[in-house]
C-alpha cells in the first residue's frame, strides 16, 4: 500500500486545534506527533483521518497513554510498533473506529436483495451449492442479523436454499457484542413491534438478547479489509453489504480494498454500498444495476 495518501496531506505548519489534556495531567499530541501516528495507522489499517479528526483522534490516542501507563506519546509510540503480540495495536484500532448503526438501516437494499438479487444468484447455482452473503463491516452485528431475520421474514426460497451469512469487521471489541446478540432499545428503532417481539427476550437490564438460533445463523470474523493475506480467506462470495466503510479511506486504500472484494466474489455476484457512496468512482470494474428498490454493482458474468 502506498503510504502516501491520494487526497492532500497534511502539514504540521496547517494544525491549528487545541491540544487535548486527559485527567488534568499535561499530556498532549505534537502537530509532528499526530502525522507520525496518522502516516502508520494508515499503513496498518487503510483508514485515513482527515483534517477535521484531529480533535477525535487525539483524544483517543491520549487515552490510550494514560491507560497504557506511558509517560508521553513517544514512549506509547514505541510500544505500539514494537509489541510483540499486538495487543495494543488491536486495542488502538476499537478505539478509533466508529460503530453506530441498527436493525433494518437502509431497508430498500434488503428489499432489493429479496425481489431481485437472490433470484437471480440463486440460478446460477447448482442444486445444493451454498449462496454466501457478506456483511462487511458488520459492527455490532445488526446489519447481518437484520440479513437473516429479512431472508426468514420474506424470502420464500429461504428453505430450499443453503444460505451461509458471514460478518466482519476490523474491531474486535464490537464482534464481541455480535456475538453476544445484546442490544439496546434503540437499535431495534426501526423494527415492527411483531419483529421485536418474534427476535428478540426483553433482559432485566433493559437490553433485548436476539434469538439463539438466529444469533447461531452468522459467523463472525475479524478481518482487515485492505490486507491481501486476511482478504484470501474469503471466497465465492455471491452478495456483499459493504454500507459506509469506504468513506474512511481515502483514494488508494479505497481502490485496494475494492479489488479484494472483487476477488472473493463470484462472477456475477453483487455488492451493495452505503447510499452515498458510488462504485462508479472508486472501480471500473462492476457494472452498475439498476432495480426498482435500489442501484447496486454486479461482478461481470
Amino acid at each position: 500500500m502506498n503510504p502516501t495518501p491520494a487526497i492532500a496531506p497534511m502539514t504540521a505548519a496547517t494544525l491549528t486545534p487545541p491540544r487535548a489534556v486527559v485527567d488534568g495531567i499535561g499530556l498532549s499530541i505534537s502537530d509532528e506527533d499526530y502525522l507520525r501516528f496518522r502516516e502508520y495507522f494508515y499503513r496498518e489499517t487503510g483508514i485515513y483521518f482527515e483534517n477535521g479528526k484531529r480533535y477525535f483522534v487525539d483524544r483517543r490516542l491520549l487515552e490510550r497513554i494514560r491507560l497504557t501507563g506511558s509517560d508521553s506519546f513517544h514512549d506509547y509510540f514505541l510500544f505500539l510498533r514494537f509489541q510483540d503480540r499486538g495487543e495494543e495495536m488491536q486495542a488502538l484500532v476499537n478505539a478509533m473506529t466508529v460503530n453506530e448503526t441498527y436493525f433494518f438501516r437502509e431497508e430498500y437494499q434488503f428489499r432489493c436483495m429479496v425481489r431481485d438479487l437472490l433470484g437471480d444468484l440463486r440460478s446460477r447455482r447448482r442444486e445444493g451449492e451454498t449462496l454466501r452473503i457478506w456483511s462487511l463491516p458488520c459492527s455490532s452485528g445488526e446489519e447481518p442479523y437484520s440479513i437473516a431475520m429479512y431472508l426468514l421474514e420474506r424470502w420464500p426460497a429461504i428453505d430450499q436454499v443453503d444460505v451461509e451469512i458471514i460478518g466482519s469487521d476490523i474491531d474486535s471489541r464490537i464482534l464481541a457484542q455480535a456475538r453476544e446478540g445484546l442490544y439496546q432499545k434503540r437499535a431495534l428503532m426501526q423494527l415492527p413491534t411483531s419483529l421485536q417481539q418474534r427476535w428478540f427476550k426483553p433482559q432485566a437490564d433493559g437490553q433485548f438478547r436476539i434469538d439463539d438460533g438466529l444469533r447461531e445463523s452468522v459467523r463472525f470474523t475479524r478481518l482487515n479489509v485492505t490486507d491481501p493475506l486476511q482478504m484470501a480467506a474469503f471466497h465465492d462470495i455471491d452478495l456483499v453489504f459493504c454500507r459506509n466503510l469506504l468513506i474512511y479511506f481515502d483514494e488508494a486504500s479505497r481502490r485496494k480494498a475494492v479489488d479484494l472484494i472483487f476477488e472473493a466474489m463470484r462472477p456475477g455476484a453483487y455488492i451493495c454500498l452505503g447510499h452515498s457512496e458510488s462504485m462508479s468512482r472508486i472501480s471500473p470494474l462492476f457494472k452498475v444495476r439498476k432495480f426498482a428498490d435500489a442501484i447496486v454493482y454486479q461482478k461481470p458474468l
